[in-house]
């Protein structure tokens, strides 16, 4: 009896263990989450003005995306309007997948009217905020939303556990078509007109006219912990971001953790994530509290510098004299550096660091197999033969370029596409330029001629390739910060300094113990950044700057990887949905 006994317990222990085992599995492993975005014209009224507008499932800003890590995702597109649309997974890695990775022209031909597509992939070793939005002209000034990957079941964040979760996304507001701005600004040669407000989630806020009743609202409870996932989806601004008599903890940056932070003021560039912890005052502070979003800007062009007002107010148990007294309390305002702050912004950049621990490791290549050194910058064409332009003079026109070479993207194929069928020499050449063709004082005084080539060139990458690359800002036509974006990877930000970058000295800085793992770096105005990636994603992914009037200049290059030597190293087949061109 007591043997008998004692296999039945050992029997249910087993079994037991083999339940946890496959529940352990089966919530590693992740589930199917599907998504329907209808692309589709909607009426919106903001600053007093109506207008049409192209908006994801009729929301503006689009609708949130939650996921967890390991989960895969099937979001199904229908274009119902006239304009060709793409949607792009910012900060995704789209393993194998570049044909999910979104956008138009470089891994796959746009959605157009009528036609649909599903995006299908599995999101793997990522967890936080990241965002989508459309990847073609201009049409992400209103098809944008956020992204949120929740960490596996039981995983608990490195930092206290949120009391609750915000998602806080800035943009632009446009009086007139975006399209039209980007088209205007493209045949005249000029930098293209402001937008005319800026926005969280998609509201203006009082400090604009006629705004007062759209405006952005954060009910928060006292004693309460926060987290607020930020997310820059604005065209072309960097923005600083506050709250007032508030601290904010930073702790996440493009989905990445970090070591934790304090800081009163954050600094966001196009493209960037930043998520916050706020812990909210101990008791009711009979007050409400502006959040406030400006640009930083050093550029020579226009840009809208105003500023967004959101509200954050507190829970407050409402008795007869608060009533009488709620019409009556004060609202604090903060203050934020000024617009061209540069100090600031180095400074607030240097703060983030890996978590660089056994569970979040940082896997900085401590070796280098391929070394690149790209100049980044504004420039010009020639205008037109019996055409008067607007850019620097009135026979040039702004463009943008990598080691002057100003990116034309292709318009009857991606190119993804023709290189997996094997057709890409008569799409694109592999012949970018590893180093600046004309070297110069970057940051010094630039030199008369500012022409700038114009081609599809790409550089070809071996799978598993270490690569070290290092970013230099330029002074052609002004100095300004240019935040770059590089799709398919995450990369280590391992220095970043100002003026020209020094080979022998500077790398000897160099941090590989903890440097902050990003998708998206803004390289500093009138300076470098030197960053190390993996290339271990086979595929064609672009780089750019995430100013979406320098990728419309040409701000971009893109870089291909090839297939590694086993299965699991070769880029996937296409989906038999694939847009076809």
């Amino acid at each position: 009896m007591l043997y008998m006994a004692t296999w039945v317990l050992h029997y249910l222990l087993v079994a037991f263990l083999i339940a946890i085992s496959y529940n352990f599995d089966a919530a590693s492993a992740g589930i199917t989450r599907h998504y329907q975005f209808d692309i589709q014209l909607t009426n919106i009224t903001r600053l007093c003005k109506t207008k049409t507008i192209v908006t994801v499932n009729g929301k503006f800003p689009g609708p949130k995306v939650t996921a967890r890590e390991g989960d895969n995702l099937q979001i199904k597109v229908v274009n119902h309007a006239s304009n060709n649309i793409s949607i792009h997974w910012h900060g995704i890695r789209q393993l194998r997948n570049g044909w999910a990775d979104g956008p138009s022209y470089v891994t796959q031909c746009p959605i157009r009217t009528g036609q649909s597509y599903v995006y299908n992939f599995t999101v793997t070793g990522q967890r936080g905020t990241l965002w989508w939005h459309a990847h073609i002209q201009w049409m992400r000034a209103t098809v944008y939303g956020p992204l949120i990957i929740l960490p596996k079941l039981n995983q608990p964040y490195p930092f206290p556990k949120p009391y609750k979760q915000v998602p806080i996304i800035f943009g632009e507001w446009f009086n007139a078509d975006p399209q039209a701005v980007v088209q205007q600004a493209l045949q005249t040669g000029a930098g293209p007109n402001a937008s005319d407000a800026h926005t969280f989630n998609g509201l203006p806020g009082p400090l604009y006219n006629c705004s007062t009743k759209d405006t952005y609202e954060l009910m928060v409870k006292p004693g309460k912990t926060y987290l607020l996932r930020l997310i820059n989806a604005a065209l072309d601004d960097e923005l600083f971001f506050t709250i007032a008599n508030h601290t904010l903890t930073v702790v996440e940056a493009d989905a990445c953790y970090v070591k934790p932070f304090q800081t009163n003021i954050v600094l966001l560039g196009p493209g960037q994530t930043t998520n916050v912890l706020l812990e909210t005052k101990p008791i009711y502070p009979n007050a409400t509290f502006y959040m406030l979003a400006r640009p930083y800007f050093t550029g020579q062009g226009i840009i809208d510098n105003t500023t967004v007002a959101g509200i954050l107010k507190y829970h407050h148990k409402p008795t007869s004299s608060h009533l009488k007294s709620s019409k009556n309390i004060p609202i604090m305002k903060p203050s934020l550096p000024p617009i061209n702050s540069t100090s600031y912004a180095a400074n607030f950049t240097k703060m983030f660091r890996s978590l660089a621990s056994s569970t979040f490791p940082a896997n900085v290549p401590k070796t280098v197999d391929k070394k690149y050194f790209f100049t980044i910058g504004l420039g010009t064409n020639p205008c037109p033969i019996n055409q008067t332009c607007q850019g620097p003079t009135n026979t040039t026109k702004f463009a943008a370029s990598i080691n002057n070479v100003s990116f034309i993207l292709p318009n009857k194929t991606s190119l993804l596409q023709s290189y997996f069928v094997g057709k890409s020499k008569s799409v694109f050449m592999t012949d970018f330029p590893s180093v600046p063709t004309f070297p110069f004082n970057y940051t010094g005084m630039p030199p008369n001629n500012t022409m700038v080539s114009r081609g599809t060139k790409l550089v070809v990458l071996k799978y598993n390739t270490t690569v070290e690359l290092v970013l230099q800002g330029t002074s052609l036509l002004g100095i300004e910060a240019h935040p770059i974006h590089l799709h398919g990877f995450n990369f280590y930000v391992v220095g970043q300094g100002f003026g020209n970058f020094d080979p022998t000295r500077d790398p000897k800085q160099y941090n590989l113990v903890d440097p902050v793992e990003r998708n998206t770096i803004n390289v500093p105005s009138g300076g470098w950044v030197a960053i190390r990636f993996l290339a271990d994603n086979p595929g064609v992914w672009l780089m750019h700057c995430h100013i979406e009037i320098h990728l419309s200049w040409g701000l971009t290059m893109a870089w291909v990887v090839l297939d590694g030597e086993l299965p699991n190293q070769k880029l996937l087949p296409p989906p038999s949905d694939f847009p076809k061109c």
